[in-house]
């Protein structure tokens, strides 16, 4: 199986979707009062755009970790 299989699985498998989500929701709640927090309280004008990828970014970078950490634990295993 190639590497990219093996990334691939491994995003999808075993718990990293939903740890990942759960990270995502918090770190991005946060991150979106900083950012965001004046229009939200306000009543100002709110980027949805930014609101999206201030979720997105978190679930990606915490997909990337799960995966490349166990990308590395099978590299050590071979």
């Amino acid at each position: 199986m190639s590497r990219f299989a093996h990334a691939c699985r491994y995003a999808v498998c075993d718990g990293v979707p939903r740890r990942s989500f759960c990270v995502a929701v918090v770190v991005g709640t946060i991150l979106n009062l900083i950012n965001q927090g004046d229009a939200l309280f306000d009543g100002g004008s709110i980027n949805w755009i930014k609101v999206l990828m201030t979720y997105v970014v978190p679930y990606a970078v915490s997909t990337y970790g799960a995966v490349s950490y166990r990308l590395s634990l099978l590299q050590t295993a071979r």
